[in-house]
């Protein structure tokens, strides 16, 4: 079968924030009262889409990126979670943030190892404050509207970034408890702090600690949502009200993908997933490493080392085979891409690659 299915595209009122096809990216509109249940509006398009199958023995996997090198990280993180897989794999990925050549790219990469992926692309709400700068802008569609994003077939979601490598079955992960909670996150590493970076532990002190009341802090960049539960319980409303409120404050969600559902967890409570599930260098002590699932490339504020070489150090040759494999995969894709127009005589001009 083809494994690259289409972006799935939508009908829902553009005032509800709906899933489009050709919806721009991007920050949306300024804030403003709701226009009612995102929810609600996405529930209704989709209960006129047709039906699909549920799929328990597929892993679904939600990520986004950037800019070339986060794509490039992207690429391998893929390559990671697929390898080590004892299950079919399918990522979801957000369209509006994607160039051009990783869009046309990303398919081949699909077919040469046998998974699948679906871009889909969402218009933010007019209604809900928008945001500026870019990079906030990405860390609102990651959090923001995790009930609205996919198919109602769909029950669960993993979410993890793309600048990580994951080094075991994800399906063990997938298969995970969260003991009836719509949302299971891994608590900043507690067992083995790294003892170099306490003084950046913000959540250990102030207003978070008086805030949390002794629950913990959890970081965002590797999630499971329940999402049957979170639609059920309006867990993304919940999110997007918090996030109109507090955001109204410029100083407020510094770290708006993980302040939010923190800050949250007395409406939206987290399930606690073992720690070992996720390992960075900058929070966590050298010796968990060696049962960490997934390594995940912090920055880190004491080296502020740069990504790849951060990756070549940490990870080492594994990430390095990764890169490779999937810079080979996509060169010849590139060749035969090329020889084929060659044939062709040219043809049509390529979308431009904005990074």
């Amino acid at each position: 079968g083809d494994v690259y299915k289409r972006q799935r595209g939508g009908g829902a009122a553009r005032g509800a924030g709906a899933r489009e096809a050709e919806a721009a990216g991007g920050g949306g509109g300024g804030g403003g009262g709701s226009s009612g249940s995102l929810w609600n509006a996405a529930s209704s398009l989709w209960a006129t889409a047709k039906p699909r199958a549920p799929d328990d023995e597929t892993v679904h996997i939600f990520s986004l990126a950037s800019g070339q090198l986060y794509e490039r990280f992207l690429r391998i993180m893929m390559l990671s979670v697929v390898e080590k897989s004892s299950r079919k794999v399918k990522f979801w990925l957000i369209r509006n943030f994607a160039s051009a050549g990783f869009k046309a790219a990303v398919p081949h990469l699909a077919a040469a190892k046998g998974f699948e992926v679906e871009f889909v692309r969402y218009q933010w709400p007019p209604w809900l404050r928008a945001q500026s700068e870019k990079q906030r802008i990405i860390w609102g569609y990651k959090i923001l509207f995790l009930d609205v994003l996919f198919p109602l077939s769909l029950k669960k979601v993993i979410y993890i970034d793309a600048d990580q490598v994951v080094r075991s079955d994800i399906a063990e992960l997938w298969d995970l408890d969260l003991k009836g909670r719509a949302v299971g996150m891994t608590p900043f590493c507690s067992h083995d702090a790294n003892p170099h970076t306490t003084g950046f532990r913000f959540w250990a002190q102030g207003y978070w600690v008086d805030h949390l009341r002794s629950r913990p802090y959890h970081i965002s960049a590797l999630f499971v949502v329940d999402l049957q539960a979170f639609r059920a319980r309006a867990a993304g409303d919940r999110y997007r009200v918090f996030y109109d409120s507090l955001s109204a404050d410029p100083n407020s969600l510094s770290n708006l993908d993980q302040d939010l559902p923190n800050y949250a967890q007395h409406s939206v409570p987290i399930a606690s997933l073992p720690e070992h599930w996720l390992w960075c260098e900058t929070w966590c002590g050298n010796a968990s490493k060696a049962e960490a699932r997934t390594i995940d490339l912090c920055n880190n504020p004491l080296t502020k080392e740069p990504k790849i070489e951060m990756a070549k150090r940490i990870i080492g040759q594994r990430w390095i085979d990764l890169d490779n494999e999937a810079r080979a995969i996509e060169a010849a894709f590139a060749a035969n891409a090329s020889a084929a127009s060659a044939r062709g005589g040219g043809g049509a001009r390529a979308e431009r690659d904005e990074l």
